[in-house]
């Protein structure tokens, strides 16, 4: 009931917000350097952290300034171990938190705020029109009033959604080197090590090792137990070990495809999942964020995408060589398993027989 009366309620907010919100003035150039501070608001999901590392990252090498995040519950942690990250803001949905977050950054030093978001949300637009920082940038959208500068929105049909970040801060005047621009996440000493332990054990003889991930954020993009069988069957005229990949929500599924349990790894911890990711020498996978951390660690990956009542490029991984079906239906039913086959397999062997 809360919820429903939230989203019938925020439109009303926003509308309010946005009479009552008065346009923010230009204060002229952006210059950061080493003793300048940003905040970089990145809320949602661990893709959406791991899209804005590149962005944290360009910005760090161009100014040397000290970069602060304001992330959400469900992505925090990609940033928690990244060099160039100064200090991880968990957002959390209370009066009492928002108040305190506005009151800190008013009276933390900022030079510029930078709202990373595509659309338009009600709780960043409030905190935008509260905070009182020199610089505020983001996309132009109907919130424009609220920022002091603003970025026009790259073609997404055709700019791949880091390019499309980064343009961001070619806006705000932030011109450095592309060309090692990718996405970063560091992973944890312990979760290498486990990675490392849980491979020695279940196979001895070392061979090229091929991931097979089987679970993404929503079912509908579950390829299906009878086809990730299949697929496995066919794997077995290939001298290679297979790694069956499973969310722990997943794992009787995992199960089902795959029996010998030796054969499967679950983890309900990320920085274990993407220290695995790091092991591969191929990745099969219908999962965005995974489809970013095999980029972080340039691991070659074979993705299924569902691209349903959008035009928008897909999010492929930007550094790593890669593969892909794309349907445009709501789910992966109608990608059989000998469309996977017809294209997954000479990729496969490029880099079996390379």
């Amino acid at each position: 009931m809360l919820k429903n009366l939230e989203r019938t309620f925020k439109p009303l907010i926003y509308k309010l917000l946005m009479k009552s919100a008065g346009k923010k003035q230009n204060p002229g150039a952006l210059n950061l350097n080493p003793g300048s501070r940003i905040l970089v608001i990145r809320l949602n999901r661990i893709g959406d952290a791991l899209v804005t590392t590149p962005f944290i990252r360009y910005v760090k090498a161009a100014t040397g300034c000290s970069i602060d995040i304001l992330a959400s519950t469900y992505n925090h942690f990609i940033f928690e171990n990244n060099p160039d990250v100064s200090k991880v803001i968990v957002f959390e949905k209370s009066y009492s938190f928002m108040k305190k977050l506005i009151n800190d950054v008013n009276n933390s030093g900022y030079t510029a705020v930078f709202d990373l978001h595509d659309d338009v949300s009600t709780t960043v637009s409030y905190l935008l029109a509260k905070f009182r920082v020199p610089h505020i940038i983001g996309l132009k959208k109907d919130n424009s009033i609220l920022y002091t500068l603003t970025a026009e929105r790259l073609d997404s049909e055709t700019n791949h959604v880091i390019d499309r970040l980064l343009h961001i801060a070619a806006a705000a005047g932030i011109n450095g080197a592309k060309d090692d621009v990718n996405v970063i996440y560091r992973i944890k000493e312990n979760s290498e090590k486990r990675a490392a332990k849980v491979l020695d054990e279940k196979f001895g003889e070392k061979k090229f090792l091929l991931g097979i991930n089987i679970s993404a954020g929503s079912m509908a993009r579950f390829w299906g137990v009878k086809n990730f069988r299949l697929l496995l069957r066919r794997l077995e005229d290939y001298n290679l070990n297979v790694l069956l990949m499973s969310s722990t929500r997943d794992l009787s599924l995992a199960f089902e495809i795959q029996p010998d349990k030796k054969k499967v790894f679950y983890t309900p911890d990320f920085d274990e999942f993407a220290a695995m990711v790091k092991r591969l020498d191929m990745i099969f996978t219908p999962d965005t964020s995974t489809v970013h951390i095999a980029s972080a660690f340039s691991v070659p990956l074979f993705g299924l995408y569902v691209r349903y009542m959008t035009n928008d490029m897909i999010w492929s991984p930007y550094r790593s060589d890669f593969e892909k079906i794309v349907t445009l239906e709501p789910n992966l039913d109608n990608v059989t398993f000998e469309d996977v086959e017809n294209k997954f397999l000479p990729f496969l062997e490029k880099y079996l027989n390379g």
